[in-house]
């Protein structure tokens, strides 16, 4: 993913004035669509790793709860409401750690540029369960600790920054980037 959040690979349509280096993207990068590839598999690899290890340590601490003497006397609803955040979070890990076992049965095959975009989408779908994971859990230990009606609102409110830092804002920068036109900032 490059840094403007772009994680489609720019379509190989090469220009002769240049050797085939530049395939029209005025993005002030000498690069071959395999070198822009490259670099936007290191760019993804860097963010899965952030998310991977949060939701890894979020996974294996769910995991253990069920194990403990509190856990048989949840209510059936905490209950449930657990065990659809186990799944999520489950989901969650499989769809972040998804590239990394696509790039390694595709590697070697000079299908980079592909690879980029079937990772990008897998992490993107691990982020949305992520939030899920996060917004449930969250749910789940605010119920029962406080048993307060301002659970719902409390959790809503966080769901809302959530969407916030992680979407809004890159979206509202992106088309504040867009509107200016091509030109750097």
């Amino acid at each position: 993913m490059s840094s403007s959040g772009d994680a489609r690979p720019e379509p190989a349509g090469h220009d002769a004035r240049d050797g085939g280096r530049n395939d029209g993207r005025d993005d002030g990068r000498d690069e071959s669509p395999e070198e822009r590839a490259d670099r936007q598999w290191q760019d993804l690899v860097q963010e899965i790793r952030v998310a991977q290890t949060g939701v890894q340590i979020l996974f294996g601490f769910l995991l253990s709860v069920a194990f403990t003497t509190e856990f048989r006397r949840l209510p059936q609803t905490d209950a449930t409401i657990y065990v659809v955040t186990v799944v999520l979070a489950s989901l969650a890990t499989g769809a972040l750690i998804g590239p990394v076992a696509f790039h390694r049965l595709v590697w070697g095959r000079r299908i980079k540029p592909e690879t980029v975009v079937w990772a990008s989408r897998l992490t993107f779908i691990g982020i949305l369960l992520l939030l899920a994971t996060l917004t449930t859990a969250l749910f789940l230990v605010l119920r029962v600790t406080t048993h307060n009606a301002l659970v719902p609102w409390l959790v809503a409110g966080v769901l809302l920054w959530y969407l916030l830092c992680w979407f809004a804002l890159p979206l509202w920068v992106r088309g504040r980037r867009r509107g200016r036109g091509a030109g750097r900032p």
